[in-house]
């Protein structure tokens, strides 16, 4: 009982963290930035924010965005982040699919429970690749955009990138972990039973020598 709701637990921690990696692709403000200082551009109403796809002006009056449609001439950092992420948010659906159908209260055409410990993995290590990705590019986008333009913050969709990947990472750990655990009674009790018929077999024939003893 307490396997299946870690199981369960780390189902629910996953797919959380899947949502926050597709809320920091499909939203701009990663980092924030300020061309004089924050507190005086925060005084001037003229931050910037840059994201995966624009960078846009933010202010009172105006919010507007400009798409960064050059994907040749790009820095590295967005291109590798933007590949990142897209990946991470394909990956997500099978991995949650997976997952969905290995738990103990689905059973779909009366799968046995090794089937469903390969499910449960298979889904745990496409999760654990999902974290991978959220958190490559989590790391790398910022330090490129400190480099490219020295004074920033971070902005709401890298907070929600971190999260994302720190709660995969977390979920899929906690399955793997607990599809480890649920398989290794399965194998020990195969161990025992063929233990036990193997012990069977010798038997028989004392019992029937023993049946032709008494006829004569």
């Amino acid at each position: 009982m307490a396997n299946t709701c870690l199981q369960l637990t780390g189902f629910l921690v996953s797919l959380l963290g899947w949502v926050g990696l597709i809320i920091a692709t499909a939203t701009n403000e990663w980092v924030v930035t300020c061309k004089y200082g924050m507190n005086t551009c925060k005084k001037m109403d003229e931050l910037g924010s840059k994201g995966l796809w624009a960078e846009c002006v933010i202010s009172t009056a105006l919010y507007h965005c400009i798409s960064l449609n050059q994907i040749l001439e790009l820095p590295a950092y967005i291109q590798t982040s933007r590949a990142l992420m897209i990946t991470a948010s394909m990956l997500g659906l099978p991995a949650a699919a997976l997952l969905l159908v290995s738990m103990p209260c689905v059973n779909l055409g009366g799968e046995g429970q090794s089937a469903k410990n390969k499910q449960a993995l298979l889904g745990g290590a496409l999760t654990l690749i999902v974290a991978l990705c959220g958190i490559i590019s989590t790391v790398w986008f910022p330090i490129g955009a400190h480099q490219e333009q020295a004074l920033m913050s971070f902005g709401f969709s890298l907070y929600a990138g971190w999260v994302g990947a720190a709660f995969s990472l977390l979920g899929s750990c906690m399955i793997v972990c607990c599809s480890l655990e649920s398989s290794a009674p399965y194998a020990d009790s195969g161990r025992f039973y063929y233990s036990k018929h193997g012990q069977s077999n010798p038997t028989s024939p004392s019992s029937t020598n023993h049946a032709k003893s008494a006829h004569v």
